[in-house]
């Protein structure tokens, strides 16, 4: 019996947000399926909250993200909520009050994005911002943003360039085509893909247990140095990975993997 069936109840955060949560992964759950779970208001504010709270509770060692119903993770931005005439500087301080998908930015735990359907535009960028997807087979990528007289507002031109190969982000950025689960695996958009679209949620959460079981102060630090290598250069980046190194030397979990390995057992990780 898998750990993940002793599940809590459901916390709603608002009508659009909801967190779940089972013994060591935390599940933040698009609630629109109607409107594909399309961004609206409500998931700019619930999922900041949603993900601080699973951050910080000390049972929780992953984050999975998903979207409900079967048409797709997140269609992109609500168009019904589109506002009425602006102008350039009042749609950039409306867009610098609502960076919510920068929020991921700040969580320490490893982030997945559980991708069935429809992935496009601020859909597609949210899951982006997200340290693995792990798609279904009827998975759909796009950014059309180009053919709206528009580009990417919440990360896109900048995190798919970091995630597959320039030539390749900007193919996509350019042409607005969609792209189907083969295709993203192909090009590493994601990174695994699901055996049915019925089994996505429950091969994800088998995946996040796999990572939920090692070290949580490994996994919160290989993550740090792995994003860092984004931005550092190589001297500062082997630097950082030598301090990450050295603070989990001395730590019970490392003693624990060493006695465990030799009493060949399973090792039971505290987190210290």
């Amino acid at each position: 019996m898998s750990a993940e069936e002793n599940q809590q109840a459901p916390l709603v955060i608002n009508e659009s947000v909801r967190v779940e949560r089972g013994a060591s992964v935390g599940w933040v759950v698009l609630t629109r399926p109607d409107q594909i779970n399309a961004i609206n208001d409500s998931i700019r504010q619930g999922v900041p909250q949603a993900l601080q709270l699973l951050d910080n509770d000390s049972q929780v060692r992953v984050i999975v993200i998903r979207g409900e119903g079967e048409r797709g993770f997140c269609a992109g931005a609500d168009i019904k909520e589109r506002r009425g005439e602006e102008t350039s500087l009042q749609v950039r301080q409306r867009m610098e009050r609502s960076r919510w998908i920068e929020s991921l930015d700040g969580i320490a735990k490893p982030v997945i994005a559980a991708i069935q359907g429809y992935c496009m535009g601020g859909g597609l960028e949210f899951a982006l911002a997200c340290d693995i997807r792990f798609a279904a087979p009827n998975a759909i990528f796009a950014l059309p943003e180009t053919g709206l007289g528009l580009i990417p507002g919440g990360g896109g031109t900048q995190r798919l360039s970091r995630v597959v190969a320039p030539g390749r982000a900007l193919d996509m950025l350019l042409t607005g085509d969609r792209m189907n689960a083969e295709q993203a695996l192909q090009i590493g958009l994601v990174s695994r893909l699901a055996a049915d679209n019925a089994t996505l949620v429950e091969e994800v959460r088998v995946f996040a247990e796999r990572i939920a079981s090692k070290p949580p102060a490994a996994s919160a630090f290989v993550k740090q140095a792995a994003r860092a290598a984004l931005e550092l250069d190589l001297k500062s980046g082997l630097n950082l990975e030598l301090d990450l190194f050295a603070l989990l030397a001395p730590t019970k979990d490392v003693r624990e993997a060493a006695q465990a390995f030799s009493e060949r057992r399973e090792p039971r990780f505290t987190g210290e």
